[in-house]
C-alpha cells in the first residue's frame, strides 16, 4: 500500500497491531482467496480522511448500526475499510458471472477479516450494498464526497474496533496464513477413499467467524453412489457448453497463459499445467492451438466439446463426495409448499462468499482439495436440471469435488497484496 504510516492509537490496547501493519498482513493472506479465472477482481479501500470516515460511519448509522462507544476520537481507535468489486477486472460473458464476481469479492473479504481479527481487529458493524447480485450494473453502496474509484463498486463497509488478547491470537494468525497458502483448486483424480461422516458434518457446520455468521446458507454433500453417477452423467451430457458458448469461452481463453512463467508475469489467469496438470511440451503446444477460440468453433462442429466434456466426467464420477452450496433466503409458504425461488442480493452473493472462504480452509486444513465444477450452474437451464435431479432446494451457486487429491497441482499465479487497495 502506498500509504503513511499512521501513529499508533493511544486508547488502543497494548497488544493490538498497528492497523497500517494488520492490513498489510491480512492483505498477503487474503489475496490468496479463489477466484473465478483467477480474474481477483476485488478492491479495497481504507477510509483515512475524515471526509470518507465520516461518508462510512453514515452508512452504517442508516442500516441502525450502533455509533462506536465514545464516539470517533480524533485517535483513530475505529478503522473502516470498504470491500468492492473492480469492474474493469470482472467476468461479463455469461449473466451467471455476476454472482461469481460477487463471490470472489466475498471470499476476499472473509480472508481479509479473519486475519485482521487475528491480530485483534475486530469488525463490529457491516453493511451491504442493497439490490440483486445479478445484471448490470453491479450494485454498489454510494460514497459521495470521496475519491472512490468510478470502476469500483462499493460492496461492504467495515468498521473495525481494537481488541484485547492478540497475543492468545498468534497461533490463529499462522494457521490460518498456512491454510490460505495450502489451498488449491485441485483438478486431478481424487483417491476413492470416503470422506467420513464427521468430517463432513464438521464441514457443513458454519465457524461463526467473520461475517460469514450471517449467510443464508445450506450446504449438502452428495456421496451416495447414485448421486455422484447422476452428477457425473450431467456433466457429461453439459459439461462442454463453456467450449462450444462462443463468448464464455472467448473470456476463458483470454485468461489461459501457454506456460507458467507467462501466468506468473501476468499475476492472473492460469496456466495450462493448472488445468491438465503437467504436460509434455507437443501435447501443450497441441493444447494451445486446440483450444483457441477459432479453433475450437471449428472443432464444436466435430462435437469436440462434448469429447471435452465426457474426459471431466471421467474425473469427476470416481470422486468420493461433492460439495453444494445454495442461498436459502426462501420460507416454506402457508401451505408448507416451498416458496418460489428468490433471486440472490448482492449481500446473499458476497457473505455466499464468506461462508465458502470458511468452508474451503476448513476443508485444507483436513488435507481436502476442491475443484469447483461450475459450468453446472453458470447456465441457467442446467442449474435446472442439476438442482431438479439431485433435489437441491434454494438457489444453488457453487458445486465442486472434495476429496484426496492424487497430486499436488501449482497455485495460481496472483497479483501483489497491495495492487487492489488503495487509502481514500
Amino acid at each position: 500500500m502506498t500509504t503513511h504510516r499512521a501513529p499508533r492509537p493511544a486508547t488502543a490496547p497494548a497488544e493490538t497491531v498497528r492497523f497500517t501493519d494488520a492490513v498489510d498482513t491480512a492483505a498477503r493472506i487474503a489475496v490468496l482467496s479463489p477466484s473465478s479465472h483467477n480474474c481477483q477482481p476485488w478492491a479495497l479501500a481504507w477510509a483515512r480522511g475524515a471526509e470518507s470516515r465520516a461518508a462510512a460511519a453514515r452508512l452504517l448509522e442508516e442500516a441502525g448500526g450502533t455509533p462506536p462507544a465514545g464516539g470517533e476520537g480524533a485517535d483513530g481507535t475505529c478503522q473502516y475499510l470498504v470491500l468492492g468489486l473492480d469492474r474493469d477486472r470482472a467476468l461479463r460473458a455469461l449473466p451467471a458471472h455476476a454472482v461469481e464476481m460477487l463471490l470472489s469479492c466475498g471470499l476476499y473479504g472473509q480472508f481479509l477479516l479473519r486475519a485482521l481479527d487475528a491480530q485483534g481487529w475486530t469488525a463490529d458493524a457491516l453493511r451491504f450494498a442493497a439490490g440483486p447480485a445479478e445484471g448490470e450494473p453491479a450494485p454498489g453502496l454510494p460514497l459521495p464526497g470521496t475519491d472512490w474509484p468510478r470502476t469500483w463498486a462499493a460492496l461492504c463497509v467495515v468498521r473495525l474496533r481494537p481488541a484485547t488478547g492478540t497475543a492468545e491470537r498468534a497461533g490463529e494468525l499462522a494457521a490460518l496464513r498456512t491454510a490460505a497458502g495450502a489451498r488449491r483448486t485441485n483438478r486431478a483424480p481424487y483417491r476413492t477413499h470416503p470422506v467420513g461422516p464427521a468430517l463432513l458434518d464438521g464441514l457443513a457446520t458454519p465457524s461463526g467467524l467473520g461475517a460469514a455468521r450471517g449467510a443464508d446458507v445450506a450446504v449438502r454433500h452428495l456421496t451416495s453412489d447414485a448421486d455422484r453417477a447422476a452428477f457425473a452423467d450431467l456433466v457429461a451430457r453439459y459439461g462442454g457448453r463453456d467450449f462450444s458458448h462462443r463468448a464464455a469461452w472467448r473470456e476463458t481463453h483470454a485468461y489461459l497463459r501457454p506456460t507458467r512463467a507467462a501466468a506468473t508475469a501476468r499475476g492472473d489467469g492460469f496456466a495450462l499445467d493448472q488445468l491438465f496438470g503437467p504436460l509434455p511440451w507437443p501435447r501443450r503446444q497441441a493444447l494451445r492451438v486446440a483450444l483457441a477460440p477459432a479453433t475450437m468453433r471449428l472443432l464444436s462442429h466435430a462435437r469436440y466439446d462434448r469429447l471435452l466434456a465426457r474426459g471431466l466426467a471421467q474425473v469427476v464420477r470416481p470422486t468420493p463426495a461433492l460439495v453444494v452450496m445454495s442461498f436459502t433466503g426462501s420460507e416454506p409458504n402457508a401451505e408448507g409448499a416451498p416458496a418460489p425461488e428468490r433471486a440472490p442480493t448482492a449481500e446473499d452473493a458476497v457473505r455466499g462468499g464468506m461462508r465458502l472462504a470458511d468452508y474451503w480452509l476448513c476443508a485444507t486444513r483436513a488435507g481436502l482439495a476442491l475443484h469447483p465444477v461450475s459450468v453446472v450452474l453458470q447456465h441457467e437451464d442446467v442449474r435446472a436440471a442439476f438442482q431438479s435431479r439431485l433435489d437441491i432446494p434454494g438457489r444453488a451457486f457453487f458445486v465442486s469435488r472434495l476429496g484426496w487429491p492424487t497430486t499436488e497441482f501449482p497455485r495460481s499465479p496472483r497479483r501483489s497484496a497491495g495492487a487492489p487497495i488503495r487509502a481514500i
